[in-house]
């Protein structure tokens, strides 16, 4: 076996210890608002057929997609987003599902992009959708439904970044030509805070566009107003809660995907300079192009490994999430019965308890403890089994008490 066989894929990563705990931590989180915003769980396969996938997203989306061939012969691809498959099952489900159908989905999502800080190609997603509202107050509540979902993390600033394609296509649709399409335009504005103003006039004259051609379209978008169906949408918004500063009107936010077709957002973090956190919008058509029914829909995706990475650049997590609470050792054979029943009995308070496998030196316990950052070490040695007390250690202060078990477990919970 090589040595390259035993370590991680490019762009694919192992989780353990405190960020596998700050993982789940944050689904909970988002997972809980999800659910107080009427939003049902959802799962799909990791594989789809090629087909379903291709052709959906954009030529440059396309090249990042996994394909291959099964043993079967047949086309496949792994999941490259999560919309599409919510609009397959739509169309699927369609006489067993309630319209308007609010459906949440965390799963992992695959790309064949290039690895960098905040891209991976392997990475979660926690998408919220709403299929069969065509309303003002599906797109506002997908709005809201993000906004309180970071919050509740601890961001304490969110800044949604909003548009309407509507407003791109009226604005760009003059300079499309029978070479360069109005997607591929967009697609190209889409990099503008990547790339800059020149690196946007560049690549558009590269596609075929004259300078001024190139320039004027950059400059025409630049200078749109909000139309008035966004604005009702950033009314309703903030009517559902989130305040006015925190909603910016960007006229060149393009969303380089091109099944969008009405209102589109991203959502950075300010002190986080990787990128946007979280980004959707409304796409009417999608599920129509699947499965033949006319079925309007507006979610969002949030860039769940961004916002793992950002929460800990910025330091949002608790610190318990950082370290372990409680670890029960084991001072030898004729002990170890008292310490699995004081295990047992702080887990029974609801304590988070570990208790060491074997019985090694207490020295080598402790050590062991010092490496899992736990807060609390509990001894019972053959002094505490013979007065019915335990001994606690608090690792980081470095100090102990010998107390009861009931003692100890009022201890813990207060």
């Amino acid at each position: 076996m090589s040595n390259d066989s035993m370590q991680t894929l490019k762009g694919f990563r192992d989780f353990f210890g405190p960020q596998a705990r700050a993982r789940l931590w944050t689904i909970s989180r988002i997972r809980e608002v999800f659910e107080l915003f009427g939003f049902e769980p959802l799962e799909t396969p990791a594989l789809e057929y090629a087909a379903l996938l291709t052709g959906k997203y954009g030529d440059e989306a396309d090249k990042l997609i996994y394909t291959f061939q099964d043993r079967g012969g047949r086309d496949v691809a792994l999941r490259y987003d999560q919309t599409v498959p919510t609009a397959r099952v739509i169309s699927q489900y369609r006489n067993e599902l309630p319209l308007p159908y609010k459906r949440y989905q965390i799963q992992p999502v695959w790309r064949a992009d290039k690895p960098q800080k905040g891209r991976y190609r392997e990475f979660t997603q926690t998408d919220i959708d709403i299929l069969g509202s065509s309303s003002a107050t599906a797109d506002a509540e997908i709005l809201a439904c993000t906004y309180e979902s970071l919050k509740k993390i601890g961001f304490p600033a969110v800044t949604i970044l909003i548009n309407d394609r509507k407003t791109l296509f009226s604005g760009l649709e003059n300079y499309a030509t029978s070479t360069v399409s109005i997607f591929s335009i967009i697609q190209t504005i889409d990099k503008l805070t990547k790339i800059g103003e020149d690196g946007v006039v560049e690549e558009l004259i590269q596609k075929g566009l004259s300078k001024e051609s190139a320039s004027n379209a950059l400059s025409n978008i630049q200078t749109m107003s909000i139309n008035p169906e966004l604005a009702q949408i950033i009314e309703y918004a903030q009517n559902l809660g989130i305040p006015a500063a925190n909603i910016v009107f960007t006229p060149t936010l393009a969303r380089g995907l091109d099944y969008y077709t009405g209102m589109i957002f991203e959502v950075i973090l300010p002190g986080y300079s990787v990128g946007s956190v979280a980004a959707g919008g409304r796409y009417d058509t999608l599920i129509e192009k699947l499965g033949g029914t006319n079925i309007p829909a507006v979610g969002v995706a949030l860039g769940f490994d961004r916002l793992v990475d950002a929460a800990f650049d910025l330091n949002i997590f608790p610190q318990t999430l950082t370290s372990q609470n409680v670890l029960v050792t084991v001072f030898n054979e004729e002990c170890a019965p008292s310490s699995l029943k004081i295990a047992t009995a702080l887990r029974k308070a609801g304590i988070s308890t570990e208790l060491y496998s074997g019985t090694d030196s207490l020295e080598k316990q402790l050590k062991y403890a010092n490496k899992k950052d736990f807060q609390f070490c509990v001894l019972a040695g053959p002094d505490e089994v013979k007065n019915n007390t335990v001994t606690i250690k608090n690792l980081p202060l470095r100090s102990q008490e010998t107390v009861t078990l009931d003692q100890l477990i009022a201890k813990l919970t207060s």
